[in-house]
């Protein structure tokens, strides 16, 4: 009868028995071992003779286990490696094009959502439009709570000393600037003034892309009584009075329809998305841009078709406009909403409510939306990458809402603080666009690990083979084989990638692709090592006795070469398979930190380093590149640990000698 072939599979499965277990099976091994066991006075094992019979794989295997720093290694790496792969199935919201420019260089933080608590209990109103929120109590106090210290600079926006103590009635929050109204009318500012977002400094009054603030505001306030909304923009203010009287100054560069909107006095309600004022006007049947067609359809849900505004509203009048950075939503005289604009990636659709349920009131964040309803519950909708548009299910009598960039409030009729939900902030901080560090360094992680286990093996596939066949074989092909080996092993690694990977970037490959290519090259400049090892250890073992009987036997040469001799060195190209590892790691980085290997948008730790290896960054944006160097020396240690380890227990001579 024919004897089955052995697959793969169960070829993989012999050698890694033969490597731990030795040539017995373990339950033969098990069995003489306990025949050499008695079981002293104190019910303690011990030998009952000279020596147990103890393969010399799993003697290195338990000389590995002996050394608590190789096994702590060997944990922390496969930790590691096992998280960069499996954490970003727990993040379907992440992307490696994901940009914010109001989260932008901000360091870790995990209070962005975090209410004072002497707030909590005598909350008036609540605002915020980038990393920062501002709350003012009913007793006229302000608080701010978030990423205080903005930029490079380190700029503050906590509330100054001198403004302490007085009694606001109003408040607002821009990216970068705090707005209040006094309850004596005057306007109090603090922050970034450079746009012009407060105060008449000599360069808002002369600049061309600044508008002043009004100077009759600078120098007298207002009626507080007759206020009736005070807004900010990303570096702008405006305050509507309830005459329809409109103040607006700040950057008209980032607003340009900001003239359209100077000295009117029939603007019923106002705001602004991130490159536009709008407004309603005082017929209340249009949103007011100052740019025909602008904002002329309407819809009832982010997934609808839109209509024609003045089809759409069919004698309905608005009755509130409130705007994210993208687009902005209508709240009805009915208590029905609709959004007008453009919708964001990862939305939450407007919800349909029960009959009898109507809106009152809607808040709105940066890219999400939070509604109250006149049964006293909330709903949010809108952007949700943060997951600012889920609010809580068990949510009722809410009597007040506000909106934050990415977080929402409810408070009740007392003002107390009911919940909060949306982001807290950053676990490692945000790099130069406003993305999260931890989440790319995850993902980068993943990519930096790929392309160092996928180039070494290659390295194994093309290099043991090649070592296999040049040991056995001997003779010309040994001399061959080794002599193009010769050639790989004198190219300059570095300069040879740089090269390779630019030509590369010439040609019209997907990201993929380019990441395959990398990892190929890295792989097929790197095999000499283990075919040199592999031809070594070869040369070695077709001395042995079992060789010579497989040839009596007229076992075929590739059979004796790759099916008995390969198995038996294993264990030394185990420890070179570890140090390869680390070293294709290593060069991927290096070629990603220069600019030749992963390209931004897609991470990997090597780029990651890259963006931040400005002296801006370096000086005043620390995390941007810390955590990322400290798990690059980290898993190169444990690596290089792992493999040190593995040939000091194969190799206790050589471990003695040292």
């Amino acid at each position: 009868m024919k004897k089955k072939k052995e697959n793969i599979f169960h070829i993989l499965a012999r050698w890694f028995v033969r490597m731990f277990m030795g040539p017995k099976y373990e339950e033969k091994m098990y069995k003489k071992a306990n025949k050499n066991i008695v079981i002293d006075d104190e019910k303690q094992s011990v030998p009952n003779d000279s020596e147990l019979i103890v393969s010399p794989a799993k003697q290195a295997l338990q000389g590995f286990l002996d050394n608590k720093f190789a096994v702590f290694a060997l944990f922390a790496w496969v930790f590691i490696f096992a998280f960069v792969f499996i954490a970003p199935l727990f993040m379907p919201k992440y992307s490696d094009a994901y940009t914010e420019v109001t989260l932008k260089n901000l360091p870790p933080n995990r209070t962005m959502m975090k209410v004072p608590e002497e707030l909590k209990n005598d909350i008036k109103m609540i605002d915020s439009y980038g990393p920062f929120s501002v709350g003012l109590s009913n007793a006229g106090k302000v608080y701010v709570w978030g990423c205080k210290k903005l930029g490079a600079s380190g700029m503050d926006v906590e509330i100054p000393e001198e403004y302490k103590d007085i009694k606001m009635a109003m408040v607002a929050a821009g990216v970068d600037h705090i707005v209040a109204i006094g309850e004596d009318g005057k306007i109090y500012a603090w922050g970034s003034d450079r746009f012009g977002q407060y105060g008449r400094s000599e360069n808002a009054i002369t600049s061309s892309t600044i508008e002043a603030m009004p100077e009759e505001l600078y120098e007298n306030g207002v009626d507080v009584a007759h206020v009736k909304k005070l807004t900010c923009g990303y570096q702008a203010t405006a305050i509507l009075m309830d005459d329809g009287r409109v103040y607006v100054w700040g950057n008209k560069q980032t607003y340009s329809n900001m003239d359209n909107f100077l000295g009117r006095e029939d603007i019923y309600d106002i705001d602004f998305t991130l490159n536009y004022i709008v407004g309603i006007d005082s017929k209340r049947n249009g949103i007011f841009t100052g740019t025909r067609g602008l904002y002329d359809t309407a819809k009832t849900s982010f997934s609808g078709k839109g209509e024609k505004m003045f089809t759409f509203l069919n004698g309905r009048k608005i009755n509130e406009i409130t705007a994210t950075t993208a687009n902005m939503c209508i709240l009805l005289d009915d208590g029905s909403i609709a959004i007008v604009g453009d919708s964001v990636a990862d939305t939450v659709d407007v919800p349909t409510l029960p009959e009898g349920e109507q809106f009152v009131d809607i808040k709105a964040g940066n890219y999400h939306y939070t509604a109250l309803t006149n049964k006293g519950n909330v709903y949010s909708f809108g952007g949700d990458h943060y997951r600012q548009a889920e609010a809580p299910a068990k949510l009722q009598g809410v009597s007040k809402i506000f909106a934050g960039s990415f977080q929402s409030y409810a408070v009740d009729a007392n003002g107390d603080y009911m919940d909060a939900w949306g982001f807290k902030g950053f676990l490692l901080g945000s790099d130069d666009v406003g993305a999260d560090i931890w989440e790319r360094m995850i993902n980068g992680g993943r990519i930096t690990m790929t392309v160092g286990a996928v180039a070494v093996i290659i390295e194994i596939i093309i290099g043991v083979s090649l070592g296999c066949i040049a040991g056995y074989y001997g003779g010309w092909v040994d001399i061959l084989i080794m002599r193009i080996a010769e050639v790989f092993s004198s190219l300059p690694t570095i300069p040879i990638m740089l090269i390779l990977t630019s030509l590369i970037a010439q040609m019209s490959l997907t990201t993929n692709q380019r990441l395959m290519m990398i990892m190929v090259i890295l792989g097929v400049l790197g095999w000499p090592g283990f075919a040199n090892i592999t031809r070594a250890q070869i040369l070695v073992a077709r001395e042995s006795e079992y060789v010579t009987a497989a040839q009596a036997m007229g076992i075929k040469e590739g059979r004796i070469a790759f099916r008995h001799i390969l198995p038996n060195i294993v264990s030394v190209i185990l420890v070179s398979i570890t140090l390869r590892f680390a070293g294709a790691m290593q060069t991927e980085t290096a070629l990603s930190f220069l600019g030749f290997g992963v390209n931004y948008p897609q991470p990997s730790w090597g780029n990651m380093l890259s963006r931040a290896s400005n002296a801006t960054a370096a000086k005043n944006f620390w995390w941007q590149w810390v955590f990322t160097s400290i798990l690059i020396i980290f898993v190169g240690v444990c690596i290089n640990t792992i493999g040190d380890t593995i040939r000091d227990v194969m190799d206790p001579k050589t471990n003695s000698e040292r």
